[in-house]
């Protein structure tokens, strides 16, 4: 699920952290990719009639198919990709798995139902509704990427929060995924619809951690309370409590004690009753990944074995041999030419100082006055115009 209505709440409070532009405008980057989330996408959006791509034997390759093919655009791009997979999801994310779990069992009830009384269309939006990556997808996803010599590392936990170690530690430029909560884990460059098909013409979104911070005008440990307070995996929404709420309560109270404090004294809404905000706030603060100087996070990209991709691709998956021997070839030409890094490579990203956060705190304090005050002038004169009397014609 990720972070519910951050990105409208970034682009509209904050629309200079957002940027949109072509893929090749990341050229000589290395981005760490979250492997789960594009493999959900790839079984879901590559299809054909609706239906998910075959093998000869029955077997889905939708997401083989993905994720060679956008993988080999991302390459074709100067771009230098590392997929992170899930590993054990944390136990307070266990509540919203069972939830997602009941919801697929639902769906894929309401679709073998709409198989017999629904239009096709019914059929396939219940059937999308069933998509869940399972240990096979991810192992055969693995074992492709290893044959095309493109590295991959599975996290302890989290993909999102792994790829922003990365990130942050300046191995990567920045962690790609279309889940919202990789800002929250402390990315500070998030790039969505990466791995989206050329087709859909769509941009490539980049955001920065550092201007979502200024322009919502808070601290990073603000930031996580107000995407908790906007509904994450973790924990349950408080009903009522939208993004324009959540953002003024932050504001207003600093922290979630102080928002559930006022929360209690004015008994506007109702927190759940088990609602374990301060380990969701440490899962985001604090969560269990490898170190950036762990030997797992040394990573590199080789050759492609050629003859492993047509061996798995062609004879066992049904692919076609041209397709994958020319894909290969531009494969291993492309990973050679861009060796080539982006100057910003070279750095990491470095830590504010007490100083800096300071001043930072103060000039978003300041900006806040300002604004409190232009609001205090435009509602008086506003009030002023509709107190004068109006003048007959």
């Amino acid at each position: 699920m990720g972070i519910k209505n951050l990105y409208q709440l970034i682009k509209d409070n904050c629309p200079d952290a957002v940027k949109e532009g072509e893929i090749k405008n990341h050229f000589g980057r290395k981005v760490a990719i979250d492997a789960s989330m594009s493999l959900y996408s790839f079984l879901i959006a590559v299809r054909s009639d609706g239906q998910q791509l075959m093998s000869d034997t029955g077997e889905t390759t939708s997401h083989l198919m993905g994720l060679f093919y956008r993988t080999l655009r991302i390459v074709d791009n100067g771009i230098k990709p590392l997929y992170v997979f899930d590993g054990a999801p944390p136990k307070l994310k266990s509540g919203e798995l069972a939830k997602r779990f009941q919801r697929k069992s639902e769906a894929q009830e309401s679709h073998e139902e709409m198989k017999e009384i629904g239009t096709a269309e019914d059929v396939e939006k219940f059937s999308r509704r069933t998509v869940r990556v399972t240990r096979e997808h991810n192992a055969e996803a693995q074992r492709l990427l290893k044959l095309m010599g493109v590295p991959y590392l599975i996290a302890p936990t989290e993909a999102e929060a792994q790829c922003a170690v990365l990130a942050r530690a300046g191995k990567v430029y920045a962690a790609a995924s279309e889940d919202m909560d990789t800002l929250t884990f402390n990315s500070p460059v998030l790039l969505r619809k990466l791995t989206f098909s050329e087709q859909r013409k769509e941009p490539i979104q980049e955001l920065s951690l550092d201007k979502v911070l200024e322009g919502l005008e808070m601290e990073y440990e603000q930031f996580i309370d107000l995407c908790i307070l906007l509904g994450c995996d973790y924990v349950d929404p408080i009903k009522g409590i939208g993004p324009k709420v959540a953002l003024n309560l932050i504001r207003e109270h600093k922290t979630l004690e102080g928002v559930v404090a006022h929360i209690e004294k004015t008994e506007k809404f109702t927190i759940p009753e088990d609602w374990p905000y301060k380990e969701a706030r440490l899962l985001f603060l604090e969560p269990d990944v490898r170190g950036a100087e762990d030997p797992e996070c040394d990573f590199k990209w080789d050759n492609p074995d050629v003859e492993g991709l047509v061996k798995f691709l062609v004879e066992e998956k049904g692919f076609s041999e041209d397709r994958v021997r020319s894909a290969a070839q531009r494969l291993q030409k492309n990973l050679k030419s861009s060796q080539q890094s982006r100057l910003e490579g070279f750095f990491k990203v470095k830590e504010k100082t007490d100083e800096e956060k300071q001043a930072l705190k103060r000039k978003n304090e300041e900006k806040l006055e300002e604004r409190k005050k232009k609001q205090k002038i435009e509602a008086k004169a506003k009030k002023e115009a509709k107190a004068k009397p109006k003048m007959n014609s």
